[in-house]
């Protein structure tokens, strides 16, 4: 049992490390929910959580035995996600006639469609849309940031690559309210501030580790620069609690370090005023 936890521990910690941190979501996915494409029954529980982290914009799952019973392949190279299901075994008691039912974890690997060749499958999902209305002073805000990376709208995932030097947006209309959107697209611009070609920041621009301090930091910058954006649009009534609630959590998991959000919101404010296209000046900005 203890590996089948280990297997979706290290799933859940490498979707963390693409970017995609499943308790700060503000947008819906359009509602597809995860489903076996045999059944098309949803999933439930964790496997629900880990299928529909994956980024995908079809709903459908299904194994690599089943895929070949409908004539299709698994593309090569692809790499399948875990479905954790409970099974029970009888094991009888000492000096008794009576058998115990013990529950012990098991799972299989699914893939989705879009991982598959030769397997048809709905393509018109029914989809929630929102109502989405442009915020003025946030779209001049996103104009108006020098050397703005490419952003590109598509999938369930928002994350910005500093290799291709890119933020991925889900669609507009799938966020539950415009300033959601906005203050997400403002934490990943926040994160594109620390590309080489701007604030060469290390958090960015080398490999750190998910749970280093180094790491941690970074994701603190682009919170607190989304939050100061938020602010400088008028939106911040909207999006404060949940960057509030999004920072604690990230310090719960940091070593204590009584220097690390003075250094993070040094560097927030550089990220800002950056992206503001403004000059700052004064001994706040200075290196903590």
């Amino acid at each position: 049992m203890g590996a089948v936890y280990q297997i979706i521990t290290e799933r859940v910690i490498s979707l963390l490390e693409k970017g995609t941190v499943p308790w700060h979501k503000p947008w819906d996915g359009g509602n597809a929910v995860p489903r076996s494409l045999v059944t098309n029954k949803p999933y439930r529980g964790v496997n629900a959580f880990v299928l529909g982290s994956a980024g995908y914009e079809s709903p459908y799952w299904l194994s690599f035995k089943q895929a070949r019973e409908r004539d299709g392949i698994v593309r090569k190279g692809e790499r399948g996600s875990p479905c954790v299901y409970w099974n029970w075994i009888n094991k009888n008691e000492d000096n008794s006639h009576q058998a115990r039912r013990i529950p012990f974890l098991r799972y299989y690997t699914l893939f989705n469609v879009e991982q598959c060749e030769g397997i048809p499958y709905p393509k018109n999902v029914e989809k929630h849309v929102n109502n989405f209305t442009p915020i003025v002073d946030c779209e001049q805000t996103v104009e108006a940031m020098p050397l703005r990376p490419s952003i590109q709208h598509g999938g369930q995932t928002a994350f910005y690559r500093p290799l291709d030097d890119l933020v991925n947006m889900p669609c507009k209309e799938h966020f539950e309210a415009s300033a959601d959107y906005y203050s997400t697209l403002f934490h990943e611009l926040s994160h594109s501030t620390g590309h080489e070609s701007r604030l060469s920041r290390p958090g960015v621009m080398s490999r750190t580790l998910f749970g280093s301090n180094e790491y941690s930091k970074e994701e603190l910058v682009a919170e607190m620069g989304a939050a100061f954006l938020c602010g400088h649009c008028g939106i911040e009534n909207r999006t404060i609690d949940n960057s509030a609630a999004y920072i604690r959590t990230w310090l719960e998991n940091l070593k204590r370090d009584n220097r690390l959000v003075v250094q993070a919101a040094a560097q927030a404010q550089k990220s800002t005023d950056y992206i503001l296209n403004q000059k700052g000046g004064g001994e706040h900005e200075k290196e903590a």
